[in-house]
């Protein structure tokens, strides 16, 4: 596992203290990569390049304020561990963090985990798992094995794929669910549950909401995969053109 990095750190006068820090690696196929930051806005962008490429900007009032959330880049063997949390569990909004990832299509995101701030996920094929606490999740061009969670935000994912063998499960504490479907799945489980608020689907489901939370299920082709869609608070919507 080789690599290469560099890191930069400036002080911007009378305003703000930044560091910079950017690492090219090599991972084995199919290394697990974990990310945890607090506040932070992170971009994942999957591609045929071979290699990951991780840059992570904080910023924060003073540069003594950048010693209370360190950041690193972790290569081990068991996988890829990119971190950039307050110590002492801190949820200081003004430690913010930009972490942007250029990655293979195939990459497998086992654990993408942010307190705070948003996530962008484009042109990944093979595993994704995201959790925001509080913020959104925006997804391009998703297949494989993909789960997305919201407790305060939405959740969006436009142009991608049910894959045979592969899930889709989606899920917002308070928020909303929305799926763009560039073409009407062939085959897909489809179940979607909203206890407080409504559903709105190009592909027919079978209703049940004449008392309690409202329930969408439609079975096509044979089934796989299953895309499940929960609700606690907010709308779902799926869009997908009819044939």
């Amino acid at each position: 596992m080789a690599a290469v990095f560099a890191l930069a750190s400036v002080a911007v006068h009378g305003a703000e203290s930044t560091d910079r820090m950017v690492r090219t690696l090599t991972l084995a196929d199919g290394a697990p990569i974990h990310l945890n930051a607090t506040i932070a806005d992170v971009t994942i962008t999957g591609s045929a390049r071979p290699d990951v490429s991780v840059e992570i900007v904080r910023t924060a009032p003073t540069a003594a304020d950048l010693g209370r959330y360190p950041a690193s880049i972790d290569p081990r063997a068991d996988g890829l561990y990119i971190d950039a949390a307050q110590t002492g569990d801190g949820r200081d909004a003004n430690l913010k963090t930009t972490i942007t990832l250029a990655v293979p299509s195939n990459a497998v995101l086992e654990a993408v985990r942010v307190f705070e701030g948003r996530v962008s996920l484009t042109n990944l094929t093979r595993a994704c798992d995201v959790d925001v606490k509080r913020g959104a999740i925006t997804a391009g061009r998703l297949a494989g094995r993909i789960r997305l969670e919201s407790g305060l935000g939405s959740v969006e994912v436009r142009d991608s794929v049910l894959t045979p063998g592969g899930m889709m499960r989606l899920r917002v504490f308070n928020g909303t669910v929305r799926v763009r479907f560039d073409r009407m799945p062939a085959s897909a489980r489809v179940l979607a549950l909203t206890f407080l608020g409504s559903i709105t689907s190009d592909i027919p489901l079978t209703m049940k909401d004449q008392f309690g939370p409202r329930f969408g299920e439609a079975t096509i082709g044979s089934g796989d995969p299953v895309m499940s869609i929960d609700v606690v608070k907010g709308s779902i919507a799926i869009n997908a053109p009819r044939p």
